[in-house]
Order: C-alpha cells, then structure tokens, then sequence
C-alpha cells in the first residue's frame, strides 16, 4: 500500500481529510489519479479511479475456522487474556474512492497462542463502518501456527454488494516469505506504541460510485503553482492568503490550496 512520496494518491488525501475531518477536496472527487510513477520525457498515464496499483482490495480463501453468527463488537479483547494489544483502523472506499458507510467487516483470528476459538466465539466479532467509512478494532496480535505467518480474517460487505473475503498482514515477520498464501497488497501499516501496536488498512470494495462533482472555482494569483514539489512545512500565498504545506506532494491542477484541506492549512 505504499504510495510515491511526492503524489499521494487520491485515496491517501481522501483518507487524510477524512480523519482530519475536513471537507474532502473538491477537485478529488471527479478525476482519475495519475499514475504513481512518472519521468519527464513521457507524461503520466491516467489510471482508474481509486486505483493505487493494489486495487480493489484482493480477495483470499476463507481458511477452516470461519464461524457465522459473530457477535457485534469493535473489542474483541478477553478479560484476563494474553497478548500483545492491537489497534487496527481505517476506511472502506468504493471504486470512485468515495468512503461507503454501513459496511459490515466480520473479523476472525487465531488467539495468542495460535489456537482459532471453534466452539465459542473469543476473537471473533463484527462491525458496521460509520457514515465516514470508517472503521476500528481492538484486538491482540495472532500468534503463529504451523503453515501461516501472522494474520487476521476479515469479511467486508457493503449493502446489498458480494462479499469480500480476505486475510490481513503484518509487515516484518518471517513466515511472509514461507507462507504461500501471503500477499504483500495486504500488508498492513503497522507502528509499536508503548508496548502495544496500531495499524491501519483502507479497504477498496468493487461499489460503483458517482465521481462526484466538478472542481469549484476558487481565487487565483500567488506564489503556489501546478508543478512544484512542496515539503511539509512549506508555505505560499494563494488569493491573498498564506498557507502552510501538511505534506509532501508535488502540487497538481485541482489541488489549490483552498480545494485542498488535507495538503494545505489557512494561516
């Protein structure tokens, strides 16, 4: 899910607007996004639209130990157990990189020691994402059995679309080189926090979109400008006010600092 440091990708802005809870920008929501990668001498090609390289979210097996009936739940933490906490969040977008909301995520996983649960429901639960997409879990790192490295099941469906069923990674661990169902698309981003861990992982579900509307227009004059690659931290002017970069990208045509909330902050 990695992204070119200097083009975000029209998801990773939308996701950022979503959790910084502003406005998504305008000029996102009714053009594809470029290509990742680009050289001078040829200009980037146009790719569909909320399309990173790694999407829609691939599909995987569903494995032996998937149990319906979950309980409602965004904790799946036991009293009294054993475990290294995880906190795993992020959005579902559909095609047009839209979030969706009320999308049901069933999840499912081995406990600490490696053992699935198949006669009660520990580890096991689901969850419905809010009007934003967004969704959070609370859980504890899988431990390891034989055959697989370290992995969490989940099952995603938006209203009235098919099921996707597939498997969550973790960055790092050894087995992801041994395991031969192991998909490096669905790594997730994961960070140690004071003994615990986070993650985060934005589902792309096969749920046409309307692309949204058309840029509105805004002021012009100033010293941002199309084509410039701009650091976090970086300051413009732009209709005679000031804005500081929130990070890196290089600026594109739509992406004007007041279109654009989650790269650039009013002074």
């Amino acid at each position: 899910m990695d992204h070119h440091p200097r083009n975000p990708s029209r998801k990773a802005v939308l996701r950022a607007a979503l959790a910084a809870g502003v406005a998504t920008p305008a000029a996102l929501m009714g053009v594809p996004a470029l290509a990742r990668t680009a050289t001078a001498e040829t200009p980037p090609a146009l790719t569909p639209q909320c399309d990173d390289g790694d999407d829609p979210t691939p599909p995987q097996m569903e494995g032996p130990y998937f149990k319906p009936n979950s309980p409602r739940r965004t904790s799946l933490l036991e009293p009294g157990g054993q475990g290294v906490r995880l906190d795993v969040q992020g959005y579902v977008f559909g095609l047009a990189c839209r979030p969706v909301g009320g999308v049901l995520l069933d999840f499912w996983q081995a406990d600490a020691n490696g053992a699935y649960d198949n006669t009660g429901f520990r580890y096991r639960g689901h969850q419905f994402t809010d009007e934003r997409g967004a969704f959070r879990l609370t859980t504890i790192v899988p431990g390891l059995y034989p055959g697989r490295t370290r992995h969490l099941h989940v099952k995603v469906q938006a209203p009235g679309r098919p099921v996707l069923t597939t498997q969550l990674y973790f960055p790092g661990e050894p087995r992801n080189h041994t395991d031969a169902l192991f998909d490096p698309r669905l790594l997730m981003t994961v960070q140690s926090a004071g003994g615990a861990r986070t993650a985060t992982f934005d589902f792309v579900l096969a749920v046409p979109q309307d692309p949204g509307p058309s840029p509105t227009p805004t002021p012009t004059g100033g010293t941002w400008a199309a084509g410039t690659a701009y650091r976090a931290g970086g300051r413009v002017t732009y209709g005679g006010r000031g804005y500081t970069c929130l990070q890196g990208h290089t600026a594109q045509p739509g992406w004007e600092p007041p279109n654009a909330p989650a790269l650039w902050r009013a002074d």
